[in-house]
């Protein structure tokens, strides 16, 4: 039953796999009979029965459609047997007839054949007329565009090549010379741009050769253009200073500045006409060429082609000559070649449309204004020669105001100017540096006499001296100062118009004029002659007297830099009230230059002084002194008496003069008598000196005492009491303690305020009686057998050690403190 139940549920399964295959494409069969041997078993075999159950169906229905058809099928089978007879009669007549007609139109066609012949034979004469006509304007055309080429006329020649290719080839372009023609008319346009881009070649050569002769008219225009403004503007002031007196009621002279125009303008009538640039150069290949690129549509490879090739020439034009520096005529080419090529791109800028632009011209301006303010920053360092330095600045100058009429940005080129004048002014300070070198070594360091009134006058037009009490003296009398000082007072006013020619046409105000002036005169001032008169003064041979004639002299020149002052005030109109107006720095440079020849005077004779101190010859152990000072100091004291009284006997003439050399007399004594001091002090404390006698302590007390006198004696004037003196107190309280054997005092009073040896180190003391101790052991052989010897020789031991407590605990409290304070 089970099996009945299963082979009903598998039947319709069945029918539908086999609709499935009778109905679905053969590629999707293959999933379809997959599920008959997917399902339950026996599938297969009972698929296989059902399939050929539906075949036979099939077969029969097959069968069933052709025996119902089969008797149409005879039927016309038969029909199409009757029809063939008559078809093939057909066919006979039909060929019958067909060979009638091609007899008989035979003739006809010939005829037919022969009237088409004629008639494309009138319609080829036609055609062929009409092509001629066609093509006649097209051969004149090209004939002229040959005669064009052939007289250089390329522009020309170009418009007609746009008439050709837009107009005439349109018409007769299936034509093979045509063809050709148009083949042809590239070539002829490349040629036509060789050739413009030779002439440009050549345009560029030319004008690279003529820069130099452009740069040179234009400057020279620049130039005269300038000189006759301001000859101009003079000729106005004149002209209104003219109309002012009239109106008073006087009539002036001509002036100069009248004459120097009317000089000016004969001079301009016998000058030769100048030439402009368009005179110099002929543009018409540059315009050529562009019009002939910008015709074509070139125009970009034409601007490029020339911004390159003229970037390339100012390269050229901007590099140095290797010694540019050492003449003008350098710079001149240099400047000439530069405004030459800037000259033409200007022009070039002006007369074309797009060709150059402002923006171009303004960027090759800027490259070029740096490199040829560092060519110029480079080559100016070399000149040593203010001349060449001040020309340099002139046409520095001209080549400024000359492409600043062109429109060319020049602040920069100002800028590097001031850089110059720097470089002019050290010039100038190396060359007035020679000058003073000069009047220092023609100066005999002595005062100016003068023997007559004129001569005198002539000292005072030369310098700004003024002494009432000098005037009242009778010739012949002398100034205060030496030669030199009325010499260096005119050159540094030379110097100050020199400075003042570098500060010409730079467009500066007055006030601008007025410092730079001022500034440079101070460096020449606290520089230049302060650096002069140091070497001077440092100099072997100046002895004293030429160091306090120095001394004066620079007394001088610093009063008259008051009307150097007004020297520079008159020249630039600019009032010393002014808040930023700069002083001259000659109150200090001339008070350095003092204190050096003081220090010089003081050293000069410390030096004298230890020439005499070296000549000295004590005998450190003799019994006795000589009874009277050493040779070697009394001829000291006698040199600084007379150099003394060569200080105050100056000649004064004011007491300005007079105090001064008094102070430097009085700073010289106390120094030489100090420096005396200290030498003989050194001299008993001298290491290598290891013994002395009391005789010989004694011999030193008789010099001591000398020196004393010379100090009370008063060699130079204006001391207070025994200030002198007190010069030597170090060695007096020293050698009186040694000679009246007072160490009981000295030790017991020994850090009072009140103590009669104040001025005794411990030390120095000690030193000196180890000295004597050591010579008393050696004199005295027998000392020990004289109970007074013995007793003097403990006291000296005693005093010595108690010298040496005194020093060892002065060391260790001094050690103490230095010991608290870190």
């Amino acid at each position: 039953m089970a099996e009945g139940g299963e082979g009903l549920a598998a039947v319709p399964e069945h029918e539908r796999i086999l609709q499935e295959i009778e109905s679905t494409d053969t590629a999707c069969v293959g999933p379809t009979l997959r599920s008959v041997y997917d399902d339950q078993p026996n599938a297969h075999q009972k698929f296989m029965e059902k399939l050929d159950a539906c075949i036979r169906n099939h077969d029969k229905e097959i069968e069933k459609m052709c025996n119902f058809h089969h008797q149409g099928f005879v039927d016309a089978i038969t029909e199409l047997l009757k029809v063939r007879t008559d078809a093939e009669k057909l066919k006979v007549q039909v060929t019958d007839t067909n060979c009638k007609l091609q007899d008989a139109g035979k003739e006809v066609i010939a005829q037919t054949e022969d009237i088409i012949r004629c008639r494309i034979q009138q319609r080829n004469i036609t055609t062929v007329i009409e092509k001629l006509q066609c093509c006649l304007p097209v051969l004149e055309m090209y004939s002229k565009l040959k005669e064009q080429m052939n007289a250089k006329r390329y522009y020309a020649a170009l418009k007609t090549m746009e008439q050709l290719e837009n107009i005439y080839f349109p018409r007769v372009s299936q034509y093979r010379f045509c063809q050709i023609m148009i083949e042809n008319l590239p070539k002829l346009r490349e040629d036509i741009k060789e050739i413009s881009m030779s002439d440009l070649k050549d345009f560029l050569e030319s004008i690279r050769k003529h820069s130099n002769k452009i740069g040179e008219t234009a400057m020279k225009q620049a130039q005269q253009q300038k000189i006759f403004n301001i000859v101009l503007q003079k000729q106005n002031n004149i002209n209104m200073s003219r109309t002012m007196y009239i109106t008073n009621g006087k009539i002036p002279e001509e002036s100069n500045e009248v004459k120097s125009t009317y000089a000016f303008e004969e001079e301009d009538e016998n000058e030769e006409e100048v030439l402009s640039v368009q005179d110099l150069v002929d543009f018409s290949p540059v315009y050529r060429c562009l019009h002939i690129y910008s015709f074509l549509g070139d125009e970009e490879t034409f601007e490029n082609y020339y911004r390159k090739q003229r970037k390339k020439q100012a390269r050229l034009v901007l590099q140095p000559q290797p010694n540019m520096h050492e003449t003008v005529d350098g710079y001149r080419r240099y400047f000439s070649q530069i405004v030459g090529f800037f000259v033409v791109e200007d022009h070039i800028l002006h007369v074309t449309q797009g060709l150059v632009t402002k923006a171009y011209t303004d960027e090759l301006w800027n490259m070029a204004l740096s490199k040829i303010i560092a060519v110029l920053r480079a080559h100016s360092s070399y000149c040593t020669d203010p001349d060449l330095v001040l020309e340099l600045k002139n046409l520095i100058v001209v080549f400024a105001d000359t492409l600043q009429g062109y429109s060319f940005p020049v602040n920069r080129l100002f800028d590097l100017l001031f850089e110059i004048r720097d470089q002019y002014n050290e010039t100038l300070l190396k060359k007035w540096a020679g000058v003073f070198r000069e009047i220092f070594e023609e100066d005999n360091c002595s005062p100016i006499p003068v023997a007559n009134e004129e001569e005198y006058k002539i000292i005072i037009s030369k310098f700004p001296f003024q002494d009432p009490d000098l005037e009242k003296h009778s010739f012949p009398k002398k100034f205060p100062m030496s030669q030199s000082v009325p010499h260096i007072y005119i050159q540094v006013k030379e110097f100050i118009y020199a400075s003042l020619k570098f500060s010409e046409s730079l467009h500066r105000s007055s006030t601008e004029i007025d410092d730079m002036l001022r500034k440079s005169t101070n460096l020449l001032l606290t520089r230049t002659l302060n650096s002069c008169l140091q070497n001077l003064i440092k100099k072997p041979h100046i002895g004293l007297t030429e160091l306090v004639q120095i001394i004066i002299n620079t007394t001088h020149l610093e009063q008259a830099c008051k009307y150097l002052e007004d020297f520079i005030t008159n020249i630039t109109n600019i009032s010393q009230e002014t808040v930023h107006t700069t002083r001259l720095y000659g109150l200090s440079t001339f008070k350095d230059a003092r204190h050096s020849a003081e220090g010089e005077i003081y050293t000069k004779l410390n030096q004298k002084i230890d020439e005499f101190v070296q000549l000295a010859d004590y005998d450190w152990t003799m019994s006795e002194p000589d009874g009277r000072a050493s040779g070697y100091l009394m001829d000291l004291i006698n040199f600084l008496r007379s150099t003394f009284q060569v200080f105050t006997h100056l000649p004064n003439n004011n007491n300005d003069h007079a105090a001064m050399s008094g102070k430097v007399a009085q700073t010289a004594c106390m120094s030489a008598c100090q420096h005396l001091s200290t030498s003989l002090m050194q001299m008993l404390l001298d290491s290598e000196l290891k013994q002395i006698s009391m005789g010989a302590v004694q011999q030193f007390n008789l010099d001591v005492i000398q020196c004393e006198l010379f100090a009370s004696s008063e060699p130079v004037p204006g001391f207070q009491g025994d200030t002198l003196q007190l010069a030597f107190i170090d060695l007096r309280q020293l050698l009186d303690l040694f000679m009246v054997w007072d160490w009981s005092t000295y030790l017991a009073d020994y850090g009072q305020p009140a103590s009669k040896y104040l001025r005794v180190n411990p030390n120095t003391a000690l030193t000196l009686l180890e000295k004597m101790k050591d010579t008393n052991k050696k004199n005295n052989i027998f000392a020990q057998f004289r109970k007074n010897d013995r007793d003097k020789q403990k006291l000296i031991e005693t005093v010595v050690r108690q010298l040496r407590s005194l020093v060892n605990g002065l060391i260790f409290l001094t050690t103490l403190f230095i010991a608290i304070s870190l």
